[in-house]
């Protein structure tokens, strides 16, 4: 490739839906859950990987990740807008992939397919077609049911021309947008999908891990 591509792993959170250890270092099969998301990426034809991590677990990923010369570590913000705009600031490259670090499952085949589509598109997300029959609720009682024919689920990664993307975190520096793609969206800018993976799901709750256990071991 004649273009750099970073990796940009948002890993700020504090889990508090999860217990009282961080999910990203819980094991599964003997490796944590960045463990595996970051090992997908080294895997991939990407040039870095930079891991913007709360602050509390970054001692623990300087260890887990001392032989990864592609890993940097640098601290997230208090939000994961903040988190990956501090990534893009330490990222200064071509192309750019933002992936949740709760999502072991990610495939390198995936990741490199995004890679690729990204070059003509700009700005694109993994996702999956909407299975369930989907309800419009207000004050419990369901308002209408809505069409799933055009209904997506968005996964991560999501990958951008890295100009296109800081300048949007850069408009809307300072709000709490929970999706890179949704910051396009809002300032009118096209953004495409991908077909992903239902096994790409991302880690909250203890039962996740279960599912993870199940999806890794295969």
């Amino acid at each position: 490739m004649n273009f750099k591509v970073n990796a940009i792993i948002p890993a700020g959170g504090t889990s508090s839906r999860f217990g009282n250890k961080n999910k990203l270092l819980e094991k599964i099969n003997g490796k944590e859950v960045i463990k595996y998301t970051v090992e997908a990426f080294e895997k991939s034809e990407v040039d870095k990987i930079i891991i913007c991590a709360n602050i509390s677990i970054i001692e623990d990923l300087k260890e887990i990740f001392k032989n990864s010369p592609k890993v940097k570590i640098i601290e997230g913000g208090a939000t994961r807008q903040q988190s990956v705009f501090n990534g893009l600031q330490a990222s200064e490259c071509d192309y750019v992939l933002i992936h949740d670090g709760a999502r072991p499952m990610i495939t390198t085949d995936l990741i490199n397919s995004a890679m690729e589509e990204v070059i003509t598109k700009k700005a694109l997300t993994v996702a999956t077609k909407t299975i369930d029959t989907i309800k419009e609720v207000t004050d419990g009682k369901i308002i209408r049911t809505i069409d799933r024919a055009k209904l997506y689920n968005t996964q991560t990664p999501q990958a951008f021309e890295y100009n296109l993307i800081k300048e949007a975190h850069q408009k809307l520096y300072g709000q709490n947008f929970t999706d890179d793609a949704g910051m396009l969206e809002y300032l009118g800018e096209t953004v495409y999908i991908i077909n992903g993976s239902y096994k790409n799901i991302k880690i909250t709750t203890q039962n996740d891990i279960e599912i993870a256990k199940i999806y890794l071991e295969q």
